[in-house]
């Protein structure tokens, strides 16, 4: 699980409280357990407070409006971006207008992504190779 220092959890449960009309839309439909997958809001990840995350497949998802065109703000979400990355968590950005216009079609995806990245490999390394041709299973 990733977290942050507790002056970024304190400022994400005020920005829980602020949440924007797209991020309040999607929250309605994720609260709903998708596809059986457990979502939270405004979520604090070392100094950053992520829209929405799952921990199950590790994604973080956010919700980009207008402001998210400006040069300065794309750096800053590549600098966020990548300091999950280092902590095996991806980035979905989702625009703000998909969510206002078509959220059944955002929602789909959001739980695409996570379906895919919550599997299982077929072969786990720490159980040993797979058996030779011949031999039985135990």
């Amino acid at each position: 699980m990733i977290t942050g220092p507790v002056s970024t959890v304190a400022l994400a449960r005020k920005l829980r409280r602020a949440m924007s009309l797209p991020e309040v839309l999607l929250w309605r439909e994720l609260r709903k357990r998708p596809a059986g997958l457990k979502f939270r809001r405004q979520h604090a990840a070392g100094h950053y407070v992520l829209d929405f995350y799952c921990a199950k497949a590790k994604l973080a998802v956010e919700v980009d409006g207008k402001a998210h065109d400006c040069i300065s703000v794309r750096r800053k979400d590549a600098n966020r971006s990548a300091f999950l990355k280092s902590r095996g968590v991806a980035t979905l950005r989702v625009p703000a207008e998909v969510v206002l216009k078509e959220i059944e079609v955002a929602v789909t995806r959001i739980v695409e992504v996570c379906v895919s990245r919550s599997r299982e490999p077929l072969h786990r390394p720490a159980d040993g190779p797979p058996p030779r041709a011949g031999e039985d299973f135990l």
